[in-house]
């Protein structure tokens, strides 16, 4: 089966996504907890696969210690490179693309691979990925991962938007503007969705300034968006995690 898909710049870093796969154990833990088959697919891991083996270890941890990994390149490089990381049958690596590589995993995680790409092939990408029934999750990050957003994706339409920021250097919310994913970051301009999300959550940031820090003013800023009408997902656990999750912006 022919990969679908480019080869990306495939930067990555040690813990680069740590942020994200705290997520997945959390929102996919039930799907993951009732597959016969928990497999999860790794879609461009990038030069490295040391996300790839971290999300293995995440999940393994916090879900269910036989959950399988299956890392994704379409770089054979790529592939022939993570080789001495694999540890068959719970963490594998092989090539592919979009078309999963005839897998049909639980979860997809495909991260910092679709912003490379232009913006009117995403509705087709998200369709192709989730196809078989996965749940899809599909963001971006900044190169620490201290900043990140991802989509939950599902029948190859999104249901979710997550902002997520390491509290302790987050200086304003209106960093996310610069890490949204794909399918919004060209729309965040007044009379869109995503605009006034972020015009809402700057402004009551604003309002929420506290001698305390970042990591009391964050929650506090939730409240205060959930207070003003906007549907916030979740609850004060995860919005201290320096989350925020709400209904996909159409």
């Amino acid at each position: 089966m022919k990969p679908v898909g480019a080869i990306t710049r495939g930067t990555t870093n040690p813990n680069r996504l740590r942020r994200v796969d705290n997520y997945i154990a959390y929102r996919c833990a039930a799907p993951l907890l009732a597959a016969a088959a928990p497999l999860v697919v790794d879609l461009g891991y990038g030069a490295t696969p040391v996300t790839a083996v971290e999300l293995r270890g995440r999940l393994a941890a916090a879900v269910r210690p036989d959950v399988a990994v299956v890392g994704l390149e379409i770089d054979p490089g790529r592939v022939a490179a993570a080789l001495p990381y694999a540890d068959p049958p719970r963490l594998e690596f092989r090539r592919g693309g979009f078309e999963l590589a005839g897998l049909s995993p639980v979860v997809v995680r495909a991260f910092n691979v679709l912003r490379q790409y232009p913006e009117d092939g995403v509705a087709a990408a998200w369709r192709q990925m989730t196809a078989t029934g996965a749940l899809l999750v599909e963001g971006t990050c900044d190169e620490l991962g201290r900043i990140a957003t991802w989509a939950v994706i599902e029948d190859g339409v999104p249901s979710t938007l997550t902002l997520s920021a390491r509290l302790p250097v987050l200086e304003h919310p209106a960093i996310f503007a610069e890490r949204l994913p794909k399918a919004l970051i060209h729309h965040n301009v007044p009379g869109h969705p995503v605009h006034e999300l972020l015009h809402a959550l700057a402004r009551a940031w604003e309002t929420e300034a506290t001698p305390f820090g970042p990591r009391q003013r964050w929650p506090a800023t939730v409240r205060r968006l959930r207070a003003e009408g906007r549907t916030v997902l979740d609850g004060p656990a995860r919005w201290r995690l320096g989350e925020l999750t709400v209904p996909w912006p159409a």
